[in-house]
């Protein structure tokens, strides 16, 4: 039964989301290429991305067991990108200060909140509560002609030179069917053309299916004016009631049934936020009364370790990160065989690092798996689908704490075992940098990427009541 299938909470940990961001890094159009002709040098003269490159192929096993069916859901959409800087241009809006919207009604409030995430180079995503005005703006982006593609809006369709699958649970199981011997299930509000772009080993549930498609505009930007934004990132809008209501959610829960995973990944409850608390809420409660998934809530929202932090300031403290994700294990996670809570397993991720937490005596291979989402991380944001050490840069701190209180363990990243491993009580922790891509060309849908990657990697340890 699908019940007794291992759930996977994919918290949007990345740091955007954490603090009033979006849930993924963004995503340009590219074309892969072939794998990099890299000869290899002595030893000695062997940089750190080499290093910790060469070590990820050394040591980055599949685990014992693997996954052979796996459910997701219930994020899904088409991804139409545009120049951010161009599209409010066509929009007759000026440069001006940053402001941060959770929900936007006018061209205004996107200027303002699309400044105060580019002066961050955070990514960010938000829901456009104005049908008609988001209309408007979408045609405005059709008809920019410095656009990257040329897009013809109606009221309910995009035609652009090229389309991209969008949505959390989407991108996921695209990811997830790169390997031919898992078969995965996805619910979500998918449309004729979001359906055409899906790969032919992904399954469908009619109940999924509707007439029209939901579209996200995806604004690219580096700098505007005087503002020039630390990274490459973008910003996410729409006007997505769908998702936002995950209306897809019964259909989901009603097909485990007949699907039987072994792997339930649920995603996109981000996408409520412009929805209002009730609504929120009340799916939340649904969700947990339908599948028994305790909620994790950020520590912020949580009053939990840090909350006082609005925005991180550059790389995120490794100590600080590990504090906030034991609190989320403790007050919502299996820390004890007896809690009726399912939480066991967080993955953090952010530019620089990415890190694993996971309750002791549930998860095997974990090395392996955190390894694994900051390699595809690596190559996929260059457009490449292996790392090619040239392209890429460690911004990682080679030296960190276990937390940012006393007592705590002083720790170091050694680029030849790249993979530092630490342990709260029984929750442990495994690190790993990210090669940063020194111009990305595809970010979009990283995040899920490296979720989706890592749990390809992991393997469930049954021996435990769950």
């Amino acid at each position: 039964m699908w019940r007794k299938a291992s759930a996977a909470a994919l918290l949007a940990l990345a740091v955007g989301y954490f603090y009033h961001g979006g849930s993924e890094l963004p995503e340009q159009i590219l074309t892969y290429i072939g794998l990099p002709n890299i000869q290899t040098p002595p030893e000695s003269q062997k940089s750190l991305e080499q290093v910790v490159s060469s070590a990820w192929e050394t040591l980055i096993t599949l685990p014992t067991r693997q996954w052979s069916r796996v459910a997701v859901g219930v994020n899904a959409c088409v991804d139409v990108v545009v120049s951010g800087v161009g599209l409010l241009q066509a929009l007759a809006v000026d440069p001006g200060s940053g402001l941060n919207h959770e929900v936007l009604h006018s061209k205004e409030d996107l200027k303002e909140a699309f400044i105060y995430y580019m002066e961050r180079g955070a990514a960010a995503e938000r829901f456009f509560g104005d049908s008609e005005v988001f209309q408007r703006i979408a045609r405005a982006a059709a008809e920019y002609p410095g656009a990257k593609a040329r897009i013809i809006y109606s009221a309910n369709s995009f035609l652009l030179n090229k389309l991209y699958v969008g949505g959390n649970a989407a991108l996921i199981a695209q990811k997830l069917a790169t390997y031919p011997d898992l078969v995965v299930l996805l619910c979500g509000p998918i449309g004729p053309k979001l359906h055409e772009m899906l790969d032919e080993q992904i399954v469908v549930p009619p109940g999924s299916m509707q007439e029209t498609d939901e579209y996200h505009l995806i604004l690219e930007y580096k700098q505007w004016g005087s503002t020039e934004a630390p990274q490459a990132n973008r910003f996410i809008f729409s006007h997505d009631v769908s998702n936002g209501e995950m209306s897809s959610l019964e259909t989901f829960v009603e097909s485990l049934e007949e699907f039987d995973p072994e792997l339930v990944v649920l995603s996109g409850l981000h996408m409520m936020e412009g929805q209002g608390r009730e609504l929120w809420e009340e799916r939340l409660k649904e969700l947990h009364r339908a599948e028994r998934a305790g909620a994790a809530l950020p520590s912020q929202a949580g009053e939990g370790p840090h909350a006082e932090m609005v925005a991180w300031q550059g790389i995120p403290d490794v100590g600080r990160v590990s504090d906030i994700l034991l609190w989320i294990l403790e007050q919502h996670g299996r820390i004890e065989p007896s809690s009726e809570a399912d939480l066991t397993r967080i993955h953090f991720h952010t530019l620089a690092y990415h890190i694993l937490a996971t309750v002791d005596g549930y998860w095997g291979n974990q090395a392996s798996a955190v390894m694994a989402g900051a390699r595809v991380a690596s190559s996929q944001a260059c457009g490449l689908q292996a790392v090619d050490p040239s392209k890429v840069e460690l911004k990682a701190p080679l030296e960190f704490y276990s937390s940012h209180a006393e007592p705590r363990e002083q720790l170091s990243l050694i680029p030849e075992q790249p993979v530092t491993v630490w342990r709260r009580g029984n929750v442990t922790f495994y690190l790993t940098a990210v090669l940063v891509c020194r111009q990305p060309l595809r970010t979009v849908g990283l995040g899920d990427a490296i979720s989706a990657e890592g749990l390809v990697y992991s393997e469930f340890e049954t021996q435990q009541p769950f």
